[in-house]
């Protein structure tokens, strides 16, 4: 017979954590890519700083990538320096949003925090410049509250801004002992004392918003300075003194890098260019590189006397190309910094299971073997956000920032299909028999022939930024159609649209993110909304009402919802949110716990079920910053769950609920004291059936669900023992 143990939290102690006792999260291999910020080299190490995976360390030109996070609480990392240490080493400093400055002295394998003084923790750059004494001097520019100087590795920060007019400083560049600081707003300032004082130094700029900073020499025994701005790239070739436009006057330039007489630069939506280092004229060398925003540049030795170039990319990861350029090639094995967005998943015609995951910036990508690895399935139009995905049949539909795309083909090939759609952010579909709905930022629309034609369905749909949509069967026939907005809470047409409703009646929270539809248990539904700051909300009334059902959920920014059926006629609700991981609930929220043992990103913002190969399921989760994530249903609902810390006065075996049940029911207990726990259920001749429970627990509250698939109607019992308490309940199987 099969055992399949669920856990449902109970109310005889109150529940604060959920840790799971046995299993947990397993990242996958990917997708990989995401946001490469900044680049540091040192030798054979090249490290790159992400938005959302922290840092990452490659010892091979870029083959492979291992995160380097320990310690590194804040794993959006805007900046990084590498600087001697004084002994032979090297210290490696990270700039982080939100987290000040962090140091490693053993190459990323541990860091610590050294932030005393320094009272703005969004640091947008880092530089290194020698303090006249043998040492160095750390400066750290911050995005608001200017520049500040330690001259003791970080261990303490002094505020350095005399003459800084502007305090958004976004790069640095050093020339012998005149340290420049790019600023955005306030152009270029110099300081020849350490920063004691700074200078503006802007004559001849015409953007004084600088994104970037670097030198070359002019081949004359000076140097050369370049700044990259909002609108093209400008030279100076006297420390500032005087400033030249270089060309690509209407491109957005994030990053500068030089490698031998060739100056490079990395735009926003244009790829890489490059010029020689006193020229005008500028090449676009985008060969390979899938992605054009190109967050930042670095140049490293390649080991035979040549050069290798990198470049980050805004949602593509790293790019390496080994000839200045003309070729890109993608680096970003284990690099998994994606922002997944949305997922979804489908058979693959032989037997196995296609997952499907949009990312943010990214494009698609496809695994075939459960995540083990992922390949991009995308166009050189579908870059933008892919914020939703949905399939039926062999046709898969991407909703993203740039409209509507269809495959027939697994992602291999791809159509824009957007004929009608007067709104092309696309952040949710729905489908309602052959009908299928899309939510844009222009309202509803409709399409019956996939997406060769739509229609706008928004009739008194007052808020028409629609973020999440869900279709639900009628009990007397129909569909009920749900449209989740940002500022209008939830609307309902009964009509495919035609005409919309607002039923927000008990719901202050306007903003909706999410939308789900679970059996009630009792041949009904619930509808759940999940918001952005006022947790989650039930319905059981298809809107007409709803109440708050956020008991145990500690982060109330809800992203995505699943329902997986309990085989019991309910079913259990998965709530992914931003900050708190991912939740479940057995009791139609009544009750939430945390799911997240080895889940090491708690911003969730797509959830879907797989089918794992093995007879059983999956719960796949989307993070913001590290990829998919997957656990085994299984193990989820057959873990023994510790629903709370806090310690119960007494012993207690609860009444299974529900009773009589068919086929499976859900026992509770609670423990004031840690003990050594059997759970064993036995049929009325009093032959022992099942096993449910025997381990070593501590106090708390825990549950386990029996499944009697097997097992014929009739009366049995239930026993708990321990080495202090014994009791047996009865419980009756009605099939």
């Amino acid at each position: 017979m099969t055992n399949s143990f669920r856990f449902q939290i109970v109310v005889c102690c109150l529940i604060n954590t959920s840790n799971s006792l046995h299993a947990q999260w397993i990242q996958t291999n990917g997708p990989n890519g995401g946001y490469a910020k900044t680049f540091a080299v040192a030798g054979a190490n090249l490290f790159v700083g992400t938005l959302g995976g922290g840092v990452f360390l490659s010892t091979n030109s870029g083959t492979f990538w291992n995160a380097i996070n320990t310690g590194l609480p804040n794993n959006y990392v805007f900046a990084l320096a590498l600087a001697p240490n004084g002994t032979g080493g090297t210290n490696l400093f990270a700039g982080t949003n939100n987290g000040g400055v962090f140091l490693s002295t053993n190459n990323g394998t541990s860091w610590s925090a050294v932030n005393t003084g320094l009272p703005n923790t969004s640091v947008g750059s880092l530089a290194i410049s020698p303090n006249g004494a043998g040492g160095t001097n750390l400066f750290a520019g911050t995005l608001g509250a200017g520049i500040f100087r330690s001259t003791n590795n970080g261990t303490s920060w002094t505020e350095v801004n005399n003459g800084l007019t502007n305090t958004d400083v976004r790069a640095f560049a050093l020339i012998g002992t005149n340290l420049f600081a790019g600023t955005y707003g306030g152009g270029v300032f110099l300081s020849s004392d350490n920063g004691t004082s700074w200078t503006q130094m802007n004559a001849g700029f015409t953007n004084n918003a600088v994104n970037s900073l670097t030198t070359a020499p002019d081949g004359a025994g000076g140097t050369n300075l370049y700044a990259g701005t909002r609108s093209g790239v400008f030279i100076s070739t006297n420390n500032g003194g005087r400033w030249t436009a270089l060309g690509l006057t209407t491109a957005y330039i994030w990053s500068l890098a030089v490698s031998g007489t060739n100056l490079f630069a990395g735009t926003n939506g244009g790829g890489v260019f490059v010029t020689a280092i006193n020229g005008t004229g500028w090449t676009p060398i985008n060969s390979g590189l899938a992605n054009n925003n190109v967050n930042t540049l670095a140049v490293s030795p390649n080991g035979a006397g040549g050069t290798n170039l990198f470049a980050g990319t805004n949602g593509g990861g790293v790019f390496l190309s080994t000839n200045n350029g003309t070729n890109w090639t993608s680096v970003n094995a284990g690099l998994a910094n994606t922002f997944v967005l949305s997922l979804t998943v489908s058979p693959n015609g032989a037997g196995g299971t296609n997952l499907f995951a949009g990312a943010d910036s990214g494009g698609i990508f496809l695994s075939s073997n459960n995540g083990t690895n992922w390949i991009a399935v995308n166009t050189s139009s579908m870059k933008a956000n892919v914020n939703a995905l949905a399939i039926s049949g062999s046709n898969l539909f991407a909703g993203t920032g740039s409209g509507v795309f269809f495959s027939t083909n697994n992602g291999i090939g791809w159509t824009t299909v957007n004929t009608g759609l007067a709104n092309a952010s696309v952040n949710a579909f729905a489908f309602s028999g052959t009908y299928l709905f899309a939510g844009t930022a222009g309202g509803v629309f409709l399409t019956t022939d996939n997406g060769t034609s739509w229609a706008a369905v928004n009739k008194d749909l007052t808020s028409s930024y629609v973020y999440a949509l869900v279709a639900s069967p009628r009990g007397g026939g129909g569909t009920n159609l749900f449209a989740g907005t940002v500022g209008g809470g939830v609307f309902v047409s009964t009509n495919n649209g035609t005409n919309w409703t607002a039923v927000n009646a008990g719901l202050p929270t306007t903003n909706v993110n999410a939308l789900a539809v679970s059996p009630d248990g009792a041949g009904g539904s619930n509808l759940f909304a999940g918001t952005n700051g006022g947790g989650i909300f039930l319905s059981t009334n298809n809107g007409a009402s709803w109440s708050a059902v956020n008991a145990g959920l500690t982060s109330t920014n809800v992203h995505a919802l699943a329902v997986s059926p309990n085989g019991a006629g309910g079913a259990i609700l998965f709530a992914g949110t931003h900050g708190g991981g991912v939740f479940a609930t057995t009791n139609n929220g009544t009750n939430w716990a945390a799911v997240n043992t080895g889940l090491t990103n708690i911003n969730v913002y797509a959830l879907a079920f797989s089918p794992n190969g093995t007879g059983g399921t999956n719960l796949l989760a989307g993070t913001y910053g590290n990829g998919v994530w997957k656990r085994p249903l299984s193990e989820i609902i057959t873990s023994v769950e510790r629903l709370s810390t806090d310690v119960p006065l007494h012993f207690r075996l609860n009444q299974n609920y529900p009773n009589p049940f068919n086929p499976m029911t859900t026992i509770s207990f609670c423990l004031p004291s840690r003990a050594f726990v059997s759970l064993k259920v036995f049929d009325a001749l009093g032959r022992k059936v099942s096993i449910l429970l025997s381990d070593d627990l501590p106090a708390g509250t825990y549950v386990r669900q029996w499944d009697a698939s097997a097992m014929p109607s009739g009366v049995y019992f239930y026993q708990l023992q321990t080495g202090l308490f014994n009791e047996t309940k009865k419980l009756i199987l009605q099939k």
